[in-house]
């Protein structure tokens, strides 16, 4: 079985191609204003370096979010695009667990900034079951709710008020949990912002 996994929602974008239990090819590529333009040409390595065709695929895994509203647009247009050509499934997976898949024996909270001093912040165990929902929220209070717990910080992103590690994602571990998930039509896999886009925020604004 074949599977192409896409995360474009933050800092450091991904595209990798696995095989059963193996990644057979990966391109990680920091985000830049061309996104749009060069996830195509990531893509096209993965396939190139894993002599493999996207007709070859069984499915495809996307980030849906959270993280950055451009980069999650992007990917998911991609994956969904895809999906529906190849006539195959599309699973979506939160990014704060994909980063919490880093987890070396302990409890991780994933990390990505919202800006404004709040955070996109989501706490998952060893097997990445969910141990705090996925959730935009403020720094500050992050440190307080869990100012007494033995935790870790993962994040591509620095913080003044929290020590984080650097996300190393185990895609293998993300889509054994994933692989079973109910199949829905890959019309219906939408973006999980977690919060509003700026625009819509100041709709409601100039609306009050």
């Amino acid at each position: 079985m074949k599977y192409l996994f896409i995360n474009t929602a933050v800092s450091v974008s991904t595209i990798a191609l696995i095989e059963n239990d193996s990644i057979v090819s990966i391109c990680e590529e920091y985000n830049s204003n061309d996104l749009s333009a060069k996830i195509f040409f990531m893509i096209d390595k993965v396939f190139e370096d894993g002599k493999c065709q996207p007709k070859d695929l069984n499915k495809i895994f996307v980030v849906n979010g959270p993280g950055s509203f451009t980069g999650i647009r992007i990917g998911l247009a991609i994956a969904k695009t895809m999906a529906w050509s190849l006539n195959i499934d599309l699973i979506p997976v939160s990014c704060l667990e994909c980063l919490a898949s880093s987890s070396s024996g302990e409890d991780m909270i994933a990390l990505i900034d919202a800006r404004r001093d709040f955070v996109y912040a989501g706490r998952y165990d060893t097997e990445l079951k969910e141990k705090m929902p996925d959730q935009y929220i403020k720094i500050d209070q992050l440190i307080k709710d869990f100012s007494k717990s033995k935790i870790k910080y993962v994040s591509y992103d620095i913080f003044s008020s929290i020590q984080t590690e650097k996300p190393n994602p185990d895609y293998i571990k993300i889509i054994r949990k994933h692989l079973s998930d109910k199949v829905i039509s890959c019309h219906k896999v939408n973006p999980n912002y977690l919060k509003m886009t700026e625009a819509e925020e100041k709709r409601i604004q100039n609306e009050h």
